[in-house]
């Protein structure tokens, strides 16, 4: 009897466990897998990484063997790697990325599963840009175009195929490969008409067609690449254009016959803020030539000169600065003066009383820089990369008509 008894409380015992595995944990609602990972990935395109880690690993309580939320944590684990310089620490992340991408992998049942793997694959590359990352990159993306039984219904987040275009754009646009981005983010645009990615994919395209434009006839340097990129030109990126890209040091030279005076020249000092500044050579020698807008500004707390190499370039400084190089390599003084006096100013941003109004009209005249369609100038709005870029350029050629 006590056998019996015995028996029969371990298969009450045996049920009672399996019955607790069939339990499941999130049972509210919006508490499930799914709805986190959506959370998680919108948390990422907003920038918000560690509220899109806690999604990615709430969908993963709620269920274990959720591959795309694995994906999500490997896009997580990249970034966090993208902007450690720690080199120690980034290798965790790496590493920790490529762990979450195999388990994406093993976890994938169906085309679905496989398409968000190799978008996860794709965009962890381009965080991380290890080694033949870009080759990486592409390779995810022909897996996606060879997926043939793709539910674009349940894709909550990507919602359709072209979003591995407009990914893939980007990913090239960060690689420097300017026209294959370009024709990604055409490509997204064209696969559908009201899609998700039209609106992001529409900014890029002209972002990178405005790259192109500013490249064209010209070989630009790594330094002229990496800003191109950028929203916004900083002190020391201006800096290291003129001198990498324009080749404003060896310009200036030759206007110095005399070979003692030009080896005397030199900047007076080095800012603090410059001892371990990457462009800090560069900053030095627009300083030997004291270009106008770029020189060293007071700061009132730690009192000392400081060039600041990180603050944005207005526009209108932006002119200021071109002004004072086309003045120094023309030698013509007059450009510095040539509209003072006017008084009505063709852009309603900037009056003819304006300090920048002089150095506005001598590139704008020029067709060194341009206003808007609207008839501003934009004058106190930051300089993007591409900006920056194609008005180097054409101050080029237009020292090549003096």
């Amino acid at each position: 009897m006590k056998r019996i008894w015995l028996f029969l409380v371990l298969t009450l015992v045996v049920l009672a466990g399996g019955c607790a595995k069939q339990v499941a944990r999130c049972t509210a609602p919006e508490d499930n897998p799914a709805h986190h990972y959506l959370r998680g990935m919108e948390a990422l395109e907003a920038g918000k990484v560690d509220l899109a880690q806690d999604k990615f690993d709430r969908a993963l309580y709620c269920e274990e063997n959720f591959s795309a939320a694995y994906g999500g944590k490997a896009i997580v684990a990249a970034l966090k790697a993208k902007g450690m310089n720690d080199a120690s620490y980034r290798g965790v992340e790496v590493a920790r990325a490529e762990e979450y991408l195999e388990k994406a992998l093993k976890l994938a049942e169906s085309d679905n599963d496989r398409f968000e793997y190799q978008l996860a694959v794709l965009r962890a590359a381009s965080a991380v840009k290890g080694k033949d990352w870009l080759d990486r990159a592409e390779a995810a993306y022909r897996a996606v175009q060879s997926i043939e039984k793709l539910d674009e219904r349940r894709l909550d987040y990507y919602q359709g195929k072209e979003a591995a275009a407009y990914f893939m754009g980007l990913a090239y646009l960060e690689g420097y490969q300017f026209r294959k981005a370009e024709d990604k983010f055409r490509e997204t645009l064209d696969s559908r008409k009201m899609g998700k990615w039209n609106e992001p994919a529409d900014k890029a395209w002209k972002k990178t067609a405005k790259i192109v434009r500013a490249m064209g006839g010209i070989t630009v340097g790594d330094v002229g690449r990496k800003v191109a990129v950028k929203e916004a030109v900083s002190r020391g990126d201006l800096a290291a254009l003129l001198v990498d890209e324009m080749k404003i040091d060896k310009l200036f030279a030759g206007r110095i016959p005399v070979k003692s005076q030009l080896d005397a020249m030199k900047a007076e000092f080095t800012p603090a803020d410059l001892l371990s500044h990457p462009f800090r050579d560069e900053v030095n020698t627009i300083m030997k030539w004291k270009v106008r807008g770029l020189e060293p500004k007071f700061d009132q707390t730690t009192k000392a000169y400081l060039f600041k190499p990180e603050d944005k370039v207005m526009r209108g400084e932006m002119a200021f600065i071109l002004e004072d190089v086309l003045i120094k390599l023309t030698g013509d003084e007059k450009l510095a003066t040539a509209y003072f006096g006017q008084e009505r100013s063709p852009f309603p941003d900037v009056k003819a009383t304006s300090p920048f109004y002089n150095a506005v009209m001598n590139m704008t005249s020029r067709g060194i820089m341009e206003g808007e369609l609207s008839g501003e100038f934009r004058f106190n709005e930051p300089v993007d990369g591409a900006e920056a870029i194609l008005a180097i350029r054409m101050l080029q050629q237009k020292i090549n008509i003096y």
